[in-house]
């Protein structure tokens, strides 16, 4: 085989990634390119509910798979998709977004065709993704076409950014050689500047040895740059307190000794307020600085001497080195450390939260006992999601056994991101390990939003735990603004019909109303197993919520009043 089609190599390509699920919905500029995917061994279609979905899908499957790709077709395809982009862009998750668009032919000659906005401009819509995505292509060129679609791979995972990529719909059937495919895309990072990357080291070691209160405090981009191993290697090699972020959960092992909890500024434990603020040395690993990440900008740092790893930059007090990547700076500084920390004595980390008192199992059901009592249900390994709102914050108070990856929307915080989510999540964490559990937390005012996903899953036979938190409407919002008003409302669904309106046959629906009711059932063996797709829906009152939601909002909607 000398050639093949243009299509065929793009899912060759992902292949050759272990990208192996493709996301989205067919539209007639993207139909010939579908075709191809069938062409490839071991490639999946997805077949989303609707685009916005399939973005979310995409951003799930990505967090747990390294990158993905999502397929829409031109104008009202891709920019139903476009928020889920977006969210992808700001917390940075490598999503590689190929668009169907009309043949080069037909944007020449202006043709007034469906899916535009009726004024011969082809290129408004690749204009606007540009704003939200690392690089972007159209493809006009068969020639350089392979080329095009390397660098966007590429760049897709390396950054860890979204990808927009435009493929005319008479191009895909054409012809290049297929010997390309030999050469696999070098997918590695390029080296740091050698001089950058040894005055950083050299910089650090010298704060490491001044330093008589050290502690780490892992982020959200060191699980996304993959820096999990070599932030591992620095906690094993230093002992120093190590703490992450809201974003940061799931990035360093919470059974490590070292570990000492979440920190989010003044909405953190007071033991773990002090134990960070009080520090004279800060090693920050891939900060994601927003809002609902530090407790409204509430770090009080009582030092100066904070050195701040990123994926593209490494920034020491003031000082900031452009180009230093934190993973090549990061190893060179584990080479550096056991000789500049051997007379280091660790100090004690603050306790993990104590287990929940013994209740009646008549008790309602409450949000800071049920997050607590998480712990005690979740498995090494899991992947929990946890839905914008009452999740987002509840889950901060659950300490995961080791090798539990978070997915939590800290940042971009798109309402119904977590359904689409739990779609990509669960189809990657199937093409790893059929066993390994996905969990998904979420309101029901969120699950609106997005719920026809569920179909998605009974479609792929998929087996997630869907907790359904209803407290009757939008209590986050309610807490901001609004406790009220009918605006923070919504319809109540029967979720328990849920599964079997969507065409689910081997399922379970189980409703928890007291903390009895939660014991036996997650303390039940064949539940633990995932054996087939279950929905959960737990009773909450509706104005309770996590302690720390409850100071954030206020915080919020003091900011929100701010003239």
């Amino acid at each position: 085989m000398s050639e093949i089609t243009l299509g065929k190599y793009l899912f060759e390509r992902l292949s050759q990634v272990d990208c192996n699920t493709v996301f989205g919905l067919p539209g007639d500029f993207n139909l010939s390119l579908l075709d191809k995917l069938y062409e490839v061994e071991g490639m999946r279609w997805a077949g989303n509910a609707n685009e916005l979905n399939a973005a979310y899908a995409a951003d799930g499957y990505a967090r747990i798979k390294g990158m993905s790709c999502i397929i829409t077709t031109f104008g009202v395809g891709e920019l139903s998709a476009l928020n889920g982009i977006a969210g992808s862009y700001a917390e940075h998750v490598g999503v590689l977004h190929v668009v169907g668009v009309p043949s080069i032919s037909s944007q020449a000659k202006q043709l007034l065709l469906h899916h535009t906005l009726g004024n011969g401009d082809f290129t408004v819509f690749h204009r606007m993704s540009a704003n939200i995505s690392e690089t972007t292509a159209m493809i006009t060129d068969i020639a350089n076409a392979p080329a095009e679609i390397d660098r966007c791979i590429r760049t897709t995972f390396t950054t860890q950014r979204p990808v927009y990529l435009g493929l005319p719909a008479n191009l895909v059937d054409l012809n290049v050689p297929a010997k390309l495919l030999e050469t696999p895309i070098d997918m590695a990072l390029k080296p740091n500047d050698a001089e950058a990357e040894a005055e950083v080291v050299r910089t650090v070691i010298e704060m490491i040895q001044d330093a008589k209160n050290p502690v780490i405090l892992a982020d959200a981009c060191a699980s996304r740059h993959d820096v999990k191993a070599e932030t591992k290697k620095l906690i094993d090699l230093t002992q120093f307190p190590t703490f992450v972020t809201p974003m940061g959960k799931g990035s360093i092992d919470e059974q490590h000794p070292r570990y000492g909890g979440v920190y989010v500024g003044t909405l953190s434990k007071p033991e773990v307020k002090k134990a960070v603020e009080s520090a004279d040395l800060i090693l920050s690993v891939g900060a994601l600085l927003s809002d609902f990440n530090t407790g409204s900008f509430s770090y009080s740092y009582r030092t100066k001497n904070v050195v701040e790893f990123h994926s593209d930059h490494i920034k020491i007090r003031n000082a900031t080195f452009p180009g230093v990547q934190m993973k090549f700076a990061l190893q060179k500084l584990l080479t550096a450390i056991p000789a500049v920390v051997k007379d280091y004595k660790p100090v004690a980390v603050p306790a993990k939260t104590p287990a929940n008192k013994a209740l009646p199992a008549s008790t309602p059901m409450k949000q800071e006992w049920m997050w607590n009592q998480l712990s005690n249900f979740l498995q090494e390994g899991d992947i929990v999601i946890a839905e914008t709102g009452t999740s987002a914050f509840g889950i901060n108070q659950t300490t995961f056994p080791t090798d539990v990856y978070a997915i939590v929307q800290v940042l971009w915080g798109s309402i119904g991101f977590t359904v689409g989510a739990l779609l990509g999540a669960t189809m990657a964490a199937e093409e790893l390990d059929p066993k390994k559990r996905v969990i998904l937390f979420i309101g029901d005012g969120s699950l609106q939003l997005t719920v026809q996903e569920i179909s998605t899953m009974i479609r792929w036979g998929l087996k997630p735990y869907i907790f359904v938190l209803n407290n009757n409407g939008y209590t986050i919002e309610k807490l901001i603004h609004g406790p009220h008003a009918e605006y923070n409302e919504v319809q109540p669904w029967d979720h328990l019909a849920l599964l079997p309106t969507f065409g689910a046959k081997d399922y379970e629906t189980h409703r928890v109303v007291t903390t009895g009711e939660w014991d036996k059932l997650t303390q039940d063996k064949e539940f633990q197993d995932n054996s087939r797709i279950r929905m959960i829906e737990v009773m909450l009152p509706v104005f309770d919520a996590p302690q720390n939601l409850v100071k954030q909002a206020q915080l919020t909607a003091a900011t929100n009043a701010k003239q």
